[in-house]
This record gives C-alpha cells, sequence and structure tokens, in this order.
C-alpha cells in the first residue's frame, strides 16, 4: 500500500496553479492568498506539504536553485501532472459548503439582544464593502491592461462575477435581516416570527427548484 498521501482539491488546486508557471512553495502560498483564499481557505501550514506531495506521485519536479546565498526549490508540473489536472476538471464535483460565523450568531440570536444581533449584521456588510473594494481594485487591474496572467482573463471573469454576486447576495441579506429586526424587543426570543417574510422564501425556493418529479 502506497505511503503517499492522497490527492485532495486543495492539490488540485497547487496543481492548477503550477499550470500557470513554475512556483516555490513561498509563492504558492502568497499566490493562494491572493487569487485563490476567497473561494478556498486554507491553512499556510497545509499548503506547504502540498508540493512535496505532487512531487511523490509523479504530477511535479522539484529543482533547486541558488538566489543569493539562499537555495530554493522550485516546482514544475509534469505532463503526468496535466494530465491527472485534466482528468480532475472531468470529475464530479464536492457539494459547495457555507461557513460563516456571522449566520450562526443570528441563528442563535435568542440567547443574547437585539443590539448584538444588529452589530453582527452591521460587521457583515462592512466585511462585504471591504471585499467590495477588493473586487474593484482587482478588477479594475485588468480593465486597465495591467492584470497578471491575462491569458487567464476568460476564467477569471467568471469565477469574478461569482464573488461580487456572493458579496451582494450577502450584504442584500444582512441589509434585509436588519430592517427586520429594527422594530424587535431588546431581547430576540421575544420577537413575532414574519410570517409574510417566510412565504415569500418559500415562494423563491420553488421556483428555484423548478417542478417535482414523480
Amino acid at each position: 500500500m502506497s505511503s503517499v498521501p492522497a490527492m485532495t482539491t486543495t492539490s488540485y488546486a497547487i496543481l492548477g496553479l503550477l499550470a500557470v508557471r513554475p512556483w516555490t512553495t513561498h509563492e504558492l502560498v502568497l499566490q493562494v492568498d491572493r487569487s485563490l483564499r476567497r473561494i478556498w481557505p486554507r491553512a499556510q501550514s497545509k499548503l506547504y506539504e502540498e508540493p512535496k506531495k505532487l512531487v511523490a506521485h509523479g504530477l511535479a519536479s522539484a529543482a533547486s536553485e541558488a538566489q543569493g546565498k539562499r537555495p530554493r526549490t522550485v516546482y514544475t508540473i509534469t505532463a503526468a501532472g496535466r494530465k491527472a489536472l485534466a482528468e480532475w476538471l472531468g470529475t464530479p464535483s464536492s457539494q459547495p459548503v457555507l461557513e460563516s460565523e456571522h449566520v450562526m450568531k443570528v441563528f442563535f440570536a435568542e440567547n443574547g439582544t437585539t443590539d448584538d444581533l444588529r452589530a453582527t449584521l452591521a460587521s457583515l456588510r462592512e466585511w462585504t464593502r471591504e471585499k467590495s473594494r477588493e473586487n474593484v481594485e482587482v478588477g479594475s487591474s485588468y480593465l486597465e491592461g495591467e492584470g497578471p496572467y491575462p491569458e487567464r482573463l476568460p476564467q477569471l471573469v467568471l469565477t469574478g462575477r461569482f464573488l461580487d454576486d456572493y458579496l451582494e447576495m450577502l450584504d442584500r441579506w444582512a441589509a434585509w435581516a436588519d430592517e427586520v429586526v429594527a422594530d424587535w424587543p431588546s431581547k430576540p426570543g421575544e420577537a413575532k416570527p414574519d410570517l409574510d417574510a417566510l412565504a415569500e422564501t418559500v415562494r423563491h425556493a420553488t421556483r428555484r427548484a423548478g417542478p417535482v418529479s414523480d
């Protein structure tokens, strides 16, 4: 039985970056932070393990280079790595996973105060504004012809729209939720449910789900 750790989605993410150009491990970590952290956040400690795993699988090669007085290792995708990346792109994807401490706090809001709840929603809206400013900066750089790896722009336009639509949804939801709770009593547990809002949510979900098959 092989002792080489199995490939994961993170492994293929690193392999995808190697398909762009060769990188050192440090450069890969920086590039993940710049381009992938919003859709695939991972601890840096885990990222440092991935290039060596790719080499063990024969999907990347490692070469030592001198940078001043300090040696560094540069990783390059192999032909087998390009084939594995292409095959992975054709496999079924795992379901999306949502992780939000803001929404978790809303879920359990009856144990706190309405002021705390509104502060949570305000914090989420501020986060969306901060990330939107980043999107403006990145998108504008490409419109001005200065963005890195412009040959990848067709794909970046798609993922960029997803990220912006996601931020818009969060901001719209937080603004709506704040309007709903604005008139709540100081204790959320004493609030009355907005059944009209629930009915609207069901209507939206029904339209999105489409017809139910027998």
